[in-house]
């Protein structure tokens, strides 16, 4: 399975985001690409204002405009995030859309990004989006795979369950920033990966010097064993990554961790509604 990671650049008009999405879908499809990934808050910059005049419901402009690119393109689409207005909230939503443009998978970001890092970092996601508290696999011809969002990446337990579900690779819209993407974004997607033996890949928005939330880029690709297979630069691009789930197999019957846990003194558990 070829799965494209595109790192774009994030516009203050998101009319223009979006059409440069079905541009980079097109351009990753003509490169053989079976899924694409965009990155979080592909559409809007990521400040409270921006992301609050962006916000849309589930079947609105931005969801009919990536479910037709995936249908004209014949192509797995995990949009980004989209900042989803429901219900007097706004969620940062991931919508995964098949080969035909059916939504098959819907994932509000569980974690939320508020951080207060010594030296003047501060961020309060949780200001302006609402946490989810679904986890989502979505299944394909080549098997299921894992989404979350960003900093999602710091929790295993998360991942710990998408791999009790059956996934066998994550992808994960992000933006990290410029303090801690240099310091902690490789290290986590290659912990993750070796956590749950698994393929890990993060698709960052570009770093934009100009902008309001200047990311880092540098999208990521990681295999089960924990090894980087490629990672771009700041700058707008594309990472195509081969995916082949029978490595995540041979990787987990040689050290096989998951089947060695200790669920009679600790587990991950599954939310128990009711």
């Amino acid at each position: 399975m070829k799965i494209a990671l595109c790192q774009t650049t994030v516009h203050k008009d998101w009319h223009k985001n979006l059409r440069n999405a079905e541009r980079v879908i097109a351009d990753a499809v003509k490169s053989k690409a079976d899924m694409v990934v965009l990155p979080e808050m592909f559409i809007c910059p990521y400040n409270k204002k921006a992301i609050s005049a962006a916000a849309q419901p589930e079947g609105g402009e931005a969801w009919q405009a990536m479910s037709e690119a995936a249908a004209k393109n014949h192509v797995y689409l995990v949009a980004g995030s989209i900042p989803e207005s429901a219900d007097g909230h706004i969620y940062s939503t991931a919508y995964t859309f098949d080969r035909e443009g059916r939504q098959i998978g819907k994932y509000r970001k569980m974690h939320m990004f508020d951080i207060d890092v010594e030296g003047g970092q501060y961020y309060s996601e949780s200001s302006v989006i609402t946490a989810g508290d679904e986890v989502c696999v979505v299944e394909t011809e080549f098997g299921p795979i894992g989404v979350a969002i960003c900093y999602d990446v710091r929790f295993p337990e998360l991942f710990r369950l998408l791999a009790k579900r059956g996934a066998k690779a994550v992808v994960m819209p992000a933006s990290f920033n410029r303090t801690t993407g240099p310091a902690h974004w490789e290290l986590l997607m290659r912990a993750r990966a070796l956590d749950q033996e698994m393929y890990v890949l993060g698709c960052a928005a570009a770093g934009d010097l100009a902008g309001s939330y200047n990311g880092w880029g540098h999208s990521i690709a990681v295999d089960p064993w924990g090894s980087i297979m490629e990672e771009l630069g700041e700058g707008p691009g594309m990472l195509m990554a081969a995916v082949d789930f029978a490595k995540a197999d041979e990787v987990r019957s040689q050290i096989p961790v998951l089947q060695q846990l200790r669920t009679d003194i600790y587990e991950v558990c599954e939310k128990t509604v009711g």
